[in-house]
């Protein structure tokens, strides 16, 4: 086979194409271009019987001379029947928890809910993948991918799903960083896994009409104080899980909450006319301020975990998920004759179109009768009362 095919000038200046290229420079060395314009080294090789494609690195990282030193090393230890090439590939390439590491770092910048969004990164992918961890991020194929998709693809397709886009994002960056030359959790896993199956199901809704017991059996079960008054803050501003488990002080200014852009859905701040009932339970929380800043902190102060809430719904034989509360508002609002632009603003939904062009007040204004409207129809207290509760 032809050694030293590739030059220098042809590394720095061949161009991308729309699939990913691969240039041999004999023994073994490939350069790998992806379609981004990535370009890596890898090394086919046989170690111990079996082919195997060991990742040299980034040409970022690793010039052309350096590669084929490389290549030349791992070409005599493997004649010899030495280690070597696989202690070389886990010098050189990293493990896959290197790679979660990595992507963390580099996305969780940009993420709402930083914290509470990397601990379930981290969360699902130890409950699905921990025996990914510890090997070399190219050592990983679609055989592994399948293994741990196939058992829940089924029959908790939205989890599953979910383990997929994560463990893919990681492969993501290990092609792009040069570490491997694909990715076994894209569409080339499509194929193998099984079609139908569970079904995404939208969140399952309280009738309005059933609310107002719904918060008195929450009110009466035996949760966090901190739970209880955090879930009926949610239900009378119709606003997020993570907007009010991650809501703090400096947010309230009065009868207002301005939900920061950052922790947003939309990107953009977001204002909550508050209630008079919303504003008793404000003062009730109080009483269980710490030094975290958060209005509803978790038992042991800091940010509530995400599945705080829903575990509170369940304990209180409440057959409703906790975003479904936003539908149960929503359906009362078109069953109130509530204008349908004053209704997506309460629920800071971006409306699209030339409609959503046009939009651009909040209608706060417009927002605060509706949420006091709202408030009165699940509580029982009339209009603009705002009296000191009892949280348990």
């Amino acid at each position: 086979m032809k050694r030293n095919g590739l030059t220098v000038k042809f590394v720095a200046n061949v161009k991308p194409a729309a699939t990913v290229k691969r240039y041999s420079d004999g023994g073994g060395l490939l350069l790998v271009v992806q379609p981004t314009g990535g370009k890596s080294w890898i090394q086919r090789l046989v170690v111990d019987g079996k082919r195997r494609d060991l990742g040299l690195g980034s040409v970022e990282f690793v010039t052309l001379a350096e590669a084929r030193d490389r290549a030349y090393e791992n070409r005599r230890a493997a004649r010899t029947g030495s280690t070597m090439p696989s202690a070389v590939r886990r010098r050189t390439v990293p493990t896959f928890a290197d790679g979660l590491e990595a992507v963390i770092a580099v996305h969780s910048p940009t993420w709402k809910d930083r914290d509470d969004l990397e601990r379930r990164w981290r969360q699902t992918l130890d409950a699905h993948a921990a025996g990914f961890m510890d090997r070399p991020i190219d050592t990983l194929t679609t055989g592994d991918v399948l293994g741990v998709l196939s058992p829940v693809w089924t029959t908790k397709r939205a989890t599953a799903t979910r383990v997929r886009q994560r463990l893919s994002t990681i492969f993501q960056w290990a092609v792009a960083k040069g570490y491997r030359a694909d990715n076994p959790a894209g569409d080339a896993i499509g194929a193998a896994l099984p079609k139908g199956g569970a079904k995404t199901s939208h969140h399952e809704a309280v009738p309005h009409a059933e609310v107002r017991e719904v918060l008195d059996a929450i009110r009466q079960s035996a949760g966090w104080r901190g739970a209880k008054l955090a879930l009926e803050f949610l239900i009378l501003t119709g606003a997020r899980s993570g907007e009010v488990r991650g809501a703090k002080w400096e947010e309230i200014d009065g009868d207002v909450w301005t939900i920061p852009a950052d922790r947003a859905k939309t990107g953009r701040d977001h204002r909550v006319p508050l209630s008079g009932p919303a504003r008793a339970i404000l003062e009730t929380a109080k009483a269980i301020r710490g030094t975290s800043g958060y209005v509803f902190p978790a038992t042991r102060g800091g940010l509530m975990a995400d599945t705080t809430l829903g575990r509170l719904v369940r304990s209180a034989g409440v057959a409703a998920k906790v975003h479904g509360f936003r539908s149960t508002f929503r359906d009362w609002c078109g069953e109130s004759g509530v204008d349908r632009e004053v209704a997506e603003a309460a629920l800071a939904h971006v409306v699209r179109g030339v409609e959503g062009a046009y939009a651009r007040s909040d209608l706060l204004d417009r927002r605060r009768p509706i949420m006091d409207r709202w408030a009165a129809y699940v509580t029982g207290e009339k209009l603009g009362k705002v009296v000191k509760l009892r949280a348990g």
